[in-house]
């Protein structure tokens, strides 16, 4: 950890420019521990905190922005290519989406301390056709925070970061072994929930042909669209019949429907 400390101090403004753009990107490199030691070395005036938070800022923007051209260019295909990828499925286009849709724009400046939120509010933001001055204040204002508090903790707990990078240190590879064992259980036991839901989603499905048949029928089945105002508004196209709904509360346009009907529910 030795290294790693001195690695900051000398080259510090690089590697934090390098490890915040590849986090921004959607690769799985955390960039707090790395703003908290350049925190702490600030408070040892060993790095300059104003040239720390403005190179972050400026690496978070440059980060931010391919997903935003992306979701001007391509829309919906983006956000579901998002969704594939993503530990979370389940809510990472879903939780962005409704959240954007309560607070549009201003949401960017808390985007980052959001799980799940900080890698898909930008591509939302470029579909839902945000122009480009306000995305970028947003985001600024954003980032910012998030490098600010990540900062000022080194700053105000520098004593302990020093501790804490000691006993790492003293425990040489078994550190190393530690941490990665721990991220490696994370991500195992994400990917098992990952699996089973996408196994269960698949035993209740129907295929677009189950459908056109069941639709044929005398007594066609309750069709939902349980997509939130912001996904009908990027991807206008709908089931024909199909009803809007909220999905936290659904019971409301099921309140009509005589019980024992087929219902289908379908989402981004």
């Amino acid at each position: 950890m030795q290294e790693v400390t001195s690695l900051l101090a000398q080259y510090g403004l690089a590697l934090v420019f390098a490890n915040v753009l590849l986090t921004q990107l959607g690769l799985p490199v955390p960039a707090i521990p790395t703003l908290i030691v350049a925190g702490a070395l600030a408070q040892q005036n060993r790095l300059s905190a104003a040239a720390v938070l403005a190179v972050a800022v400026a690496a978070s923007l440059l980060g931010d922005l391919p997903w935003f051209v992306a979701g001007r260019a391509f829309g919906v295909r983006v956000l579901n290519a998002l969704c594939r990828i993503a530990i979370e499925p389940d809510s990472c286009v879903k939780q962005t989406e409704d959240i954007f849709e309560r607070w549009g724009a201003p949401s960017l400046m808390f985007a980052k301390f959001m799980p799940g939120f900080a890698i898909v509010a930008p591509p939302i933001a470029g579909a839902l056709r945000l122009a480009t001055a306000p995305f970028f204040a947003y985001s600024a204002v954003g980032a910012a925070l998030w490098a600010g508090v990540a900062l000022a903790a080194g700053m105000i707990f520098h004593e302990q970061v020093e501790w804490v990078l000691r006993w790492l240190e003293e425990m040489g590879k078994g550190a190393a072994l530690v941490i990665g064992l721990a991220v490696g259980c994370y991500v195992a036991v994400k990917w098992v929930e990952r699996a089973l839901l996408i196994r269960f989603l698949r035993s209740v499905r129907i295929s677009v042909d189950e459908l056109h048949e069941l639709l044929e029928r005398e007594e066609k089945p309750v069709i939902l669209d349980a997509r939130s105002a912001a996904a009908r508004r990027l991807d206008p196209r709908r089931i024909p019949g199909a009803l809007p709904v909220d999905i936290n509360g659904p019971e409301r346009a099921l309140s009509e429907v005589p019980r024992g009907s087929d219902v289908v529910v379908y989402c981004t």
